[in-house]
This record gives C-alpha cells, sequence and structure tokens, in this order.
C-alpha cells in the first residue's frame, strides 16, 4: 500500500484514541503533523512521544473557535478530523454540548479548510447513523433514523461535509468507524468504550458489566485497519472515490458474549486468575443498537482497503500493550 509522505497534515483531536494512532503513522512516514487538541478528551500522554520531533506541531485550542481552526489549517494540505465528543451515553445526558462540538466544530472546520484552500478533508463518521435501519450489513445508502444525540450530529457532518463539496469544489470523503479499538484507547471514565473497560476490570480481578445479555453484537474494528483507510482516503486519485462515506469495519460481528470469552482467554495467558471471573449483567443502555455489522465493499472496492486485523488478532495485539500500561494501575498482582 501507498502511504503518504513529505506532506503536511492536520489531525484534529490529535491527542485521542484515534488521533495519536494517526499522528504516530504519520510522522513515521516523514511528514510534519500538526495536532489540534483541547484536551477534552485527549490525553498528554497519548502525544508525549512526538512533543520533541520537529516535524510535530501542537496546537491546544477548541474546534468550537473559528479563528483557532483558521490557525491550525494554514499551510495544511491534508486534514484528518478526528475532533468529537463521542459516546451515545455521553450526548444523550449532555446534548447541548456534544451538538456543540460535534455540529458546530464540525462546521467551523470545513469553512478553515475550505478558506485555507486544503486539498482534501477526511473527518470520523459514525456507524450510529445507521440508527434503527434492521438490514444486516450495513451499506452505505440505506440509513435509518437515528437513536441518539450523537448519531444525529454525525449524520449532520456528512450532510455539511457533501454541501461544502457541492457548493464550493472541496474534496471531503467521511468514515463510517464501526466500534475501533486498540492501543491508548482510554478505559477510564463514565464513557469509556467496552473493550478497554472489560480489560481493566479483568486485570483488577472485578466482574465487568455487561449491559443486556450480551448477544448484543458489533463489528469491531482494530485501530490498524482504521489508520491503513485514513491513508487510502488522503492517497485516492479515483474521481468516484471524493465526496462520499465509507464503513471502516473488518466485516465480522462479534457478540458481547464471545467479546468477554476472548478476553479471559487471552488476558488469562498473562494473569491466570482471570480465568474464574464471571461477568455481571445489567440493563440495556439507552440508545444502543442490538447488532452491528458492515458491508466494506464499496472501501474495498473505491479506496483499495483490505483490513488486516480480525477481532482475535486485534485482541491480541491490544491486550499486551494494555498489560504492559495497565500493570502498574491495577489491583491484582500481574
Amino acid at each position: 500500500m501507498d502511504k503518504l509522505h513529505s506532506s503536511t497534515v492536520l489531525v484534529t483531536g490529535g491527542a485521542g484514541f484515534i488521533g495519536s494512532n494517526l499522528v504516530e503513522a504519520l510522522l513515521a512516514q516523514g511528514n510534519k503533523v500538526i495536532c489540534l487538541d483541547n484536551f477534552a478528551t485527549g490525553k498528554r500522554s497519548n502525544i508525549a512521544q512526538f512533543i520533541e520531533n520537529p516535524m510535530f506541531v501542537l496546537i491546544e485550542g477548541d474546534i468550537r473557535d473559528q479563528e483557532t481552526c483558521n490557525l491550525a489549517c494554514n499551510g495544511v494540505e491534508f486534514v484528518l478530523h478526528q475532533a468529537a465528543l463521542g459516546s451515545v451515553p455521553r450526548s444523550i445526558n449532555d446534548p447541548v454540548t456534544s451538538t456543540e462540538v460535534n455540529i458546530d466544530g464540525f462546521v467551523k472546520m470545513l469553512v478553515a479548510a475550505r478558506d485555507a484552500k486544503v486539498k482534501r478533508f477526511v473527518y470520523a463518521a459514525s456507524s450510529s447513523t445507521y440508527g434503527d435501519h434492521p438490514a444486516l450489513p450495513k451499506v452505505e445508502d440505506l440509513i435509518g433514523n437515528p437513536l441518539s444525540p450523537y448519531a444525529i450530529t454525525k449524520y449532520v457532518n456528512e450532510l455539511y461535509a457533501k454541501v461544502f463539496a457541492n457548493l464550493y469544489g472541496m474534496e471531503t470523503i467521511g468514515l463510517r468507524y464501526f466500534n475501533v479499538f486498540g492501543k491508548r484507547q482510554d478505559p477510564d471514565g463514565a464513557y469509556a468504550a467496552v473493550i478497554p473497560r472489560f480489560i481493566k476490570s479483568l486485570l483488577n480481578g472485578e466482574s465487568p458489566i455487561i449491559h443486556g445479555d450480551g448477544a448484543q453484537s458489533r463489528d469491531f474494528t482494530y485501530i490498524d485497519n482504521v489508520v491503513q483507510i485514513n491513508q487510502l482516503a488522503l492517497l485516492s486519485n479515483n474521481p468516484e472515490s471524493i465526496n462520499t462515506v465509507y464503513n471502516v469495519a473488518f466485516g465480522e460481528n462479534t457478540s458481547l458474549n464471545e467479546l468477554y470469552d476472548y478476553l479471559v482467554e487471552f488476558l488469562s495467558e498473562y494473569q491466570p486468575s482471570i480465568k474464574e471471573i464471571k461477568p455481571e449483567y445489567g440493563p440495556p443502555r439507552q440508545g444502543d443498537v442490538m447488532h452491528s455489522l458492515a458491508s466494506i465493499d464499496k472501501a474495498k472496492s473505491l479506496l483499495g482497503y483490505n483490513p488486516q486485523y480480525n477481532i482475535s488478532q486485534g485482541l491480541k495485539v491490544a491486550i499486551q500493550w494494555y498489560f504492559e500500561n495497565l500493570k502498574d494501575k491495577t489491583q491484582s498482582p500481574v
């Protein structure tokens, strides 16, 4: 696969989980990378290793501020827009802030990229856009009614990107992420994603809580697959591939009960006592869909996407990272 090099790229939300992995890959390929982050959810530790790199620039600021967006886009060839307030439950608890960041901030970034004549604007969309549409696998042109404020904000992003492409001739690509996981994903806080949360609980000798009966399924997507498709989206010269959206997933679904079994199996290699831990089951979460599975045919056809990590392969790599980085913070001896 061709990789971007010798270019200037802005990664918004670059101190976050996905953003910092993109920053790492782009720097390794000889690009100049500007990171814009307000550290609302991003972590300084995620970018600490890049600070001394002369090709890395940190702008601490908020995408809701137009001047900050303009500054960040100055001299930039490509934008990878990852900055957002994620989490369906967070948006249900505080729809105003999710809307301000995810819609107002998105539009201000689009305006800044337009005015700076950025070559291409690639942005993080979401599988939540499929809402209540029952069909599986999910295909890009069949969506339902959104089930949360977060889902609304991510769909509105797609609408704005399309309008900016039509009105101003911008090149935009939206990437609908499906349950991304991997190194640097935060296991802490009320809105932590399921995989790092489960891993931390198990390393602590605690029973993870599964919301619902555990039969709900997700198309879990390892971070390196996400890094790959962002590169492809930046590099594609196929006119058909521009100004559209793609599913970003592996194309297989795994139930939460199956996920739990994987985690116990792989983690017990490091900490054998984990084999004895059983999950607890709690009430289902508001706004969650029951099943999620992506068709990745469009991304394969138009971008040449070829994901390399399935759920078990990705978990093995992620668990090694979490074990090395969480072992001093857990309560159980490891």
